[in-house]
């Protein structure tokens, strides 16, 4: 039954996991509620909600990735989202996953490791930092986030990541217009130029803030010591 309802939600939006990635989404979503038992990953448990919520969610993202064999790093990912759904569904994808969270990392590596995924790697880090070491800074074709802050605080942690002609893709709820306009001379400082996108899931509505990199983001950001979120841009 779960398999069946899997494959039924993902195809009413056009994806089509075959067997070996549905097996990978099902052994996901048993590790997700096998470790969640031990420390909070996710308040999201039943199985229809995780598939709808989680999985199917996480892969709309890739409608705004053009190239599917390219580089995405998955900032503040948590439990793997939308990363680990992103790689399962496209695997040519080479995948980056950060989080603050040792706990989490470790729950990641599991992942990666119960799900024999390559290509993927996940680190134990914040983003402030992360991203001003060299063999991270603007690296990366498209940077996805679905992290809870404000799109300006998001766009300073996230934008330094992706390299020139790259994309950052927030996803976001039906506020997101304006934290858009809020975010607006953020986003330009940093380097980016923003569209929003609005796609239905079920019962609500994802939006998808796509912010292209049309130019380098400068040297003093992401600043130190909290300040993206404390005193956004």
């Amino acid at each position: 039954m779960q398999r069946e309802y899997l494959k039924k939600q993902f195809a009413e939006f056009g994806l089509f996991p075959d067997e070996e990635q549905t097996d990978r989404f099902l052994k996901y979503y048993e590790l997700l509620v096998s470790w969640n038992e031990k420390f909070n990953l996710t308040a999201i448990t039943e199985f229809e909600d995780v598939v709808t919520k989680h999985f199917l969610d996480s892969c709309l993202g890739a409608e705004f990735i053009a190239d599917k064999n390219c580089s995405l790093c998955d900032v503040g990912t948590g439990a793997g989202f939308p990363g680990i759904p992103l790689k399962i569904m496209f695997p040519e994808l080479k995948v980056f996953l950060l989080d603050s969270l040792k706990k989490r990392v470790d729950f990641l590596n599991t992942v990666i490791s119960e799900l024999s995924l390559s290509d993927i790697t996940a680190l134990h880090g914040r983003a402030e930092e992360v991203s001003r070491k060299p063999e991270y800074r603007e690296q990366y074709d498209v940077c996805v986030s679905r992290a809870v802050a404000s799109l300006s605080s998001l766009s300073e942690i996230c934008l330094p990541f992706v390299k020139k002609g790259g994309k950052f893709i927030a996803y976001k709820s039906q506020k997101a217009g304006e934290e858009l306009s809020d975010a607006q001379n953020a986003i330009k400082i940093l380097g980016g130029s923003a569209c929003l996108h609005e796609r239905e899931l079920l019962d609500a509505r994802r939006v998808f803030i796509e912010i292209s990199k049309i130019s380098s983001t400068p040297p003093k950001y992401p600043r130190a010591g909290g300040k993206p979120f404390s005193k956004p841009l």
